[in-house]
């Protein structure tokens, strides 16, 4: 099969398309998926750097969520899967022709929306998901702080949480992101290069209830002092470090949570708990048009190098595919 291969650590550049890739085995548990897109996503960028390699029995290949048709079904996996359209979370593999997937995250593509669109749900669904809803515990009419609003995990979380109707402020980089959040009727959006967000915030509410933070670094501390009494600090990713010097008494004063989380290295148990949520809760939302997926820009398999460029130089406003 074909697949995109890693000359070695590096650049984008190190991005190569090979065609003598031995198409992946399934065992038990498993099904083979005919790819059709998959994702791109930030770990992607850090695994390809040679900074986050894959955990213990995963593919080498990049990618962490496809969409496409299933070929092959494990001997434990019920027989009506074999030519299902899916989308799935996978611990690696994406990047190819042919990916491997236990059934605990499988998924069916919800009603209005495509093959190809249907691989940008899965990470960032489960991202979402799992942190604002079962670890943060997030309620309605509470008031949700989103960095990096314009990214795909960002404007998931916005869509997914106006729906429920919790009340978001996002942060961005640029104009552009700016206006385009502007359209989404949130409560605020800030673009942290003309304004410091804390200060913005304070403005016009006392604080906010749960943060998602996946920019760590001096944001630390001024997450800390706006969250409200009880406030929760999700932190998902570190892109300005994982080191800070920081007050923290406003957490014994306060109350506050503060935690993190990763998904890939998760047992396919969790997994599926979280996939049987999203289906209870999400699909029916795809159904009434309730909520809706922020795709930026497509990709064809050959051109995987300006796609990770284009993620790296921060452009994208929503999620990158790649058709496979």
């Amino acid at each position: 099969m074909k697949a995109i291969n890693l000359k070695n650590f590096g650049g984008p550049e190190v991005l190569e398309v090979i065609d003598n890739v031995i198409k992946p085995s399934i065992t038990d548990t498993e099904v083979l998926i005919k790819v059709k897109a998959a994702g791109i996503n930030r770990p992607d960028i850090i695994q390809r750097m040679g900074l986050y390699p894959p955990p213990p029995g995963a593919s080498d290949i990049l990618g962490l969520e496809v969409s496409g048709t299933i070929v092959e079904v494990g001997s434990k996996v019920d027989r009506n899967y074999m030519n299902k359209d899916v989308c799935a979370l996978l611990s690696g593999g994406g990047y190819a022709e042919y990916a491997s997937c236990d059934i605990s995250t499988v998924m069916s593509i919800p009603k209005n929306i495509s093959l190809i669109d249907a691989c940008a749900i899965p990470e960032t669904f489960f991202t979402v998901w799992t942190n604002l809803f079962d670890t943060a515990k997030i309620l309605k009419d509470e008031v949700l702080l989103i960095h990096g609003g314009a990214s795909g995990i960002g404007l998931t979380a916005i869509t997914i949480a106006q729906a429920m109707g919790i009340k978001c402020i996002a942060t961005v980089g640029s104009k552009e992101k700016e206006e385009y959040l502007n359209k989404l009727n949130l409560e605020m959006v800030i673009n942290y290069n003309s304004h410091d967000f804390e200060e913005k915030i304070k403005q016009k509410f006392k604080g906010v209830d749960v943060i998602l933070d996946m920019v760590g670094g001096d944001y630390f501390q001024k997450n800390i002092n706006l969250l409200n009494r009880n406030g929760r600090l999700i932190n998902i990713a570190y892109l300005r470090g994982s080191k800070v010097e920081a007050n923290l008494l406003p957490i014994m004063l306060k109350r506050l949570v503060v935690t993190g989380s990763t998904l890939r290295v998760r047992s396919n148990e969790e997994k599926h708990g979280i996939k049987k949520n999203i289906e209870k809760y999400i699909w029916p939302l795809f159904e009434k048009k309730m909520i809706k997926l922020h795709i930026d820009k497509y990709f064809e398999m050959k051109d995987a190098v300006k796609a990770h460029q284009y993620m790296e130089n921060n452009e994208n406003i929503g999620k990158i595919l790649l058709k496979i």
